[in-house]
């Protein structure tokens, strides 16, 4: 009995070894996903060379160490892209393959379901990112791993946002259908501007960067400057955006099942699929 009605790792396992195969089985998907950040990689880098290079590192070194700061903002934006997008991809494939009604009907619960896709998002994580994470070490000088501890914390801080994004992004799916999947491309990009990926928080509005201070990922990228510009890790930022996204992943477990209720109410979940 405790198998079918508590937290099963086995039935998680399965889930996953079931995306690990789909996903080895398409070279497309593989290379799909390290497709994107590489180009991103590439655009930033040569413009980090362009910075170092030119007379706009004229005043000194602190503008190099921007630019250096430049390329750290890009990966961290990648991770979190690819983290978010690596839950919702799992997630969508099942209404794509009309699979999901058999899943949410077998014994498989929706927290065994929520833990399988925040495993996959990992794992699409590091297949996207490691080649992106050599190639500016490579080409362009720079080691994110050489952040140490700050690294871990602007990581977790930025995957566990990706989560609940991830999250929420399901739930609306499985209440309104596909006709709300572009949400999983592009409902992440809002924060972009307002989660401060590229400039600090101090050039926004005040009235916006109240707004802006709300999202965790504002901390991950407010700390990573404040390592490569000042070499002072923030510790309290990281904790912080801990905090904060702990609020969110709990505020988006509670919208994925009233979104769930709701769908296996109206009978959203037997007209999901292309």
């Amino acid at each position: 009995m405790s198998a079918t009605t508590g937290f099963s790792l086995l039935r998680v396992r399965a889930m996953v070894a079931r995306y690990v195969y789909l996903l080895s089985s398409s070279l497309p998907r593989l290379l799909e996903m390290a497709y994107w950040p590489m180009m991103q990689m590439l655009t930033w880098g040569f413009m980090q060379t362009f910075l170092t290079r030119s007379g706009l590192a004229a005043n000194g070194d602190k503008t190099v160490v921007a630019a250096g700061a430049l390329i750290g903002a890009v990966l961290l934006w990648d991770i979190l892209i690819r983290a978010q997008q690596g839950f919702s991809f799992s997630f969508i494939e099942e209404m794509w393959s009309r699979n999901l009604p058999n899943l949410l009907m077998s014994p498989l619960r929706p927290i065994e379901f929520i833990v399988a896709l925040m495993t996959m998002s990992v794992i699409r994580l590091v297949i996207g990112m490691t080649p992106v994470v050599l190639m500016a070490m490579l080409f362009f000088g720079f080691n994110l791993f050489s952040l140490g501890i700050s690294f871990v914390g602007f990581f977790a801080v930025l995957v566990c946002f990706a989560w609940s994004v991830g999250l929420f992004v399901s739930g609306v799916l499985l209440r309104f259908g596909l006709g709300a999947e572009n949400l999983v491309w592009s409902v992440i990009f809002i924060v972009q501007p307002l989660g401060c990926v590229y400039y600090p928080v101090s050039v926004m509005p005040a009235w916006l960067q109240a707004v802006s201070w709300t999202l965790p990922p504002t901390y991950a990228f407010e700390g990573l400057r404040s390592v490569l510009l000042d070499h002072a890790p923030r510790y309290d930022l990281m904790a912080e955006g801990l905090a904060l996204d702990a609020l969110l992943f709990a505020a988006a477990v509670f919208s994925f099942s009233r979104f769930l209720a709701g769908a296996r109410r109206v009978g959203a979940l037997l007209q999901t699929g292309e």
